[in-house]
């Protein structure tokens, strides 16, 4: 298939950018979204950053051999050489990082995964089964209810591994936003991807040019209705500057939404779902560039507004409002999590940022600090991820039995410090057991036996153990972990892929583990980087399935499920049935992740092959919205989860 390093040809006119008439092609000088503001100096021998545009003179002939058959008849000749153009300098990109290379590290990889994890047994630690090509980076996940997965990140505007990957200081349309479905349904080959473009908008940077929303490093969580939002991303320059962008994505018609602007630009915003169904926003860079994070809380939809409840309910161009309180967060994503109180929880990665607000009163209360180890490891001058800052590690509330949660573990984010640290009922800060060793940007989920699972991690942003924009990485950022009942930590097989900036994991509802995501990764790996297949997926198999037979479940009510009440599910095999849990299912980026959900359901009563449960007590146990109920046999082996709506009895 022919090169499409900036975009397929039927999103061409929106996503790649004009090129002036020059035979001068260059490429955005390298910032990291983190590293920009940090600059590192790189040590001697390895990869840093010169601060400078790279520049690839491109012939007549190169532009020729790029031209791509009927670009030319659909968008004008001038506008095919354009992108002719682009094509030839991403290939001049690519020769600085050789094709040899990249094939030759999967090949190593491949081959070190296989012979590392013979000394896992599946049934006890699990495997990773597939590796597929995708065409997108998956730097934002979203396990959607229709059983389909959302990846959207940013158009490529760089081949080598070793510079800053993203469209950080860009301004104008290589600024640009992509998204796609994945139906895993229908198998892992390109006919399995639909592409769903973000809408055109035109940024305010003084440019004036059109591109997809660039909606990469925002912030999202789920509705009550199963649609996506998805708040901020990125303006361009002055190492990292928020829009202002707020839009919806409608799973049910795989449509975007655009919706009225935030008061302020959010680069790396949190957002969570409250009990009354709206989404917090907060924190996040302004539209003044870096080291301004925004201490302005908005709600969506506003008060005024109702809350979009069903299928039909469509958001658009609806506002925000203001909540009362502010949010002083001095570092962007910070965890937010809604407990069984009602409350949101936001922990920040400063020690000393921990906050609860209150939804009613709209105030805000200081939490204890959270204890931390400073680093020992000085190999980037004490950077981000030394105490007292913690540089995207992940957490999770924790299970709670029948009720929702009321505590909250945070791990990561230190790679001298592998301890984990709860949160106890929202009140205190308690070091539990640690994991192997210390890392940073790592994901964790909640299975549906109730164990925790990390995958991925790295050393810092751009640092995988062995110097800046260094894609070699240390082999311990590989393995898995699993957290038991008892809080015990166990290491596991490792991934095919070092997976730590912008990597990701969500849990399917066959009870499988998608992994994706760290675009320099994926770059530095990619078995063709002509091609339009940008990024890669991997499988993980969980122990539970390979231990024997599943339970079924074989049907649920098509009707929502309210709360505090009993409903019936049908199962062809009600002697295998131990337990059932709905998990809410996660939207994912940069190591956060508070949409994840894990609440057991009492049994009623079994009569034959129908099982009576028992909904959750209150929105504030389970915000409403979509979740995957799986039952599960005594071993906590899962069924495969079939989707429930859980929803107050009065909606308006």
């Amino acid at each position: 298939m022919a090169h499409r390093r900036l975009s397929a040809i039927r999103t061409a006119c929106l996503v790649v950018s004009a090129v002036t008439a020059t035979t001068v092609w260059g490429a955005p000088a390298a910032l990291g979204h983190d590293d920009a503001h940090h600059a590192p100096s790189a040590p001697a021998g390895e990869s840093g950053e010169s601060g400078k545009s790279a520049k690839f003179r491109v012939t007549e002939q190169q532009i020729k051999k790029n031209i791509v058959p009927g670009e030319a008849a659909a968008l004008g000749e001038q506008h095919a050489r354009e992108h002719a153009r682009l094509r030839a300098g991403v290939q001049a990109l690519s020769d600085e990082y050789p094709q040899a290379t990249r094939t030759e590290r999967l090949r190593q990889l491949t081959a070190s995964q296989a012979e590392t994890n013979q000394q896992y047994p599946a049934e006890q630690f699990g495997r990773f089964n597939e590796y597929v090509n995708s065409p997108d980076y998956g730097d934002h996940v979203a396990m959607l209810p229709t059983g389909k997965v959302l990846l959207f990140s940013f158009e490529p505007i760089q081949a080598n591994p070793q510079k800053e990957t993203a469209p950080t200081d860009v301004i104008g349309k290589e600024n640009a936003g992509r998204a796609f479905l994945w139906d895993p349904s229908m198998g892992t080959g390109p006919s399995a991807f639909k592409q769903v473009t973000p809408p055109s908008v035109v940024m305010p940077d003084g440019t004036g040019e059109a591109r997809p929303a660039p909606f990469f490093c925002s912030g999202h969580a789920f509705l009550p209705n199963g649609m996506l939002g998805v708040f901020g991303g990125n303006l361009g320059g002055n190492g990292g500057s928020g829009a202002k962008l707020s839009l919806v994505f409608d799973p049910w018609t795989e449509t975007w939404y655009l919706n009225k602007d935030m008061s302020v630009g959010r680069w790396y915003p949190g957002v969570v779902e409250g009990p009354d169904g709206r989404l917090l926003i907060m924190s996040g860079q302004s539209e003044i560039g870096w080291g301004t994070p925004t201490p302005i809380v908005e709600r969506f939809p506003a008060k005024n507004f109702p809350v979009p409840w069903q299928k039909s309910d469509t958001p658009t161009n609806l506002p925000v409002d203001a909540f009362g309180a502010q949010a002083p967060f001095t570092r962007d994503y910070p965890h937010l999590f809604t407990l069984r109180d009602g409350k949101v929880y936001g922990l920040g990665r400063m020690d000393n940022e921990q906050f609860v607000f209150d939804l009613t009163t709209e105030q805000r209360a200081k939490l204890p600090d959270r204890p931390n180890i400073p680093c020992k490891d000085q190999r980037d001058g004490g950077g981000e991820g030394c105490s007292p800052e913690r540089i995207n590690g992940s957490a999770v509330a924790l299970p709670n039995g029948y009720q929702g949660p009321d505590s909250v573990l945070v791990l990561g984010g230190n790679r001298d410090n592998a301890n984990t640290y709860e949160l106890v009922k929202g009140e205190r800060w308690v070091t539990r057991q640690p994991r192997a060793f210390g890392r940073a940007n790592d994901n964790t989920l909640i299975m549906p036996d109730g164990n925790l699972f990390t995958v991925n991690g790295s050393f810092h942003i751009r640092n995988y153990g062995n110097g800046m924009y260094n894609p070699n990485a240390l082999p311990k950022y590989r393995h898995t972990e699993m957290r038991d009942a008892q809080g015990s930590w166990t290491l596991g097989p490792v991934q095919r892929l070092p997976r730590g900036y912008h990597s990701n994991a969500v849990l399917m509802p066959d009870g499988r583990v998608m992994v994706t995501g760290d675009e320099a990764q994926q770059i530095a790996n990619d078995p063709d980087i002509k091609d339009d297949m940008h990024g890669s997926i991997e499988i993980f198999e969980p122990w539970y399935l390979h231990v024997g037979d599943r339970p079924e479940l074989n049907q649920v009510p098509v009707d929502p499920v309210r709360y505090n009440s009993a409903f019936s599910v049908d199962t062809r095999t009600p002697d295998k049935i131990a337990g059932a849990v709905l998990i809410a299912p996660s939207t994912v980026t940069h190591s956060t992740n508070s949409n994840q959900r894990h609440l057991k359901l009492r049994i009623n009563s079994v009569n034959d092959t129908r099982l009576t449960l028992q909904t959750p007590p209150s929105a504030a146990d389970a915000p409403p919205g979509w979740y995957m109920l799986f039952l599960v046999d005594a071993r906590g082996v899962p069924s495969v989860a079939k989707w429930v709506k859980l929803e107050p009895a009065q909606t308006s």
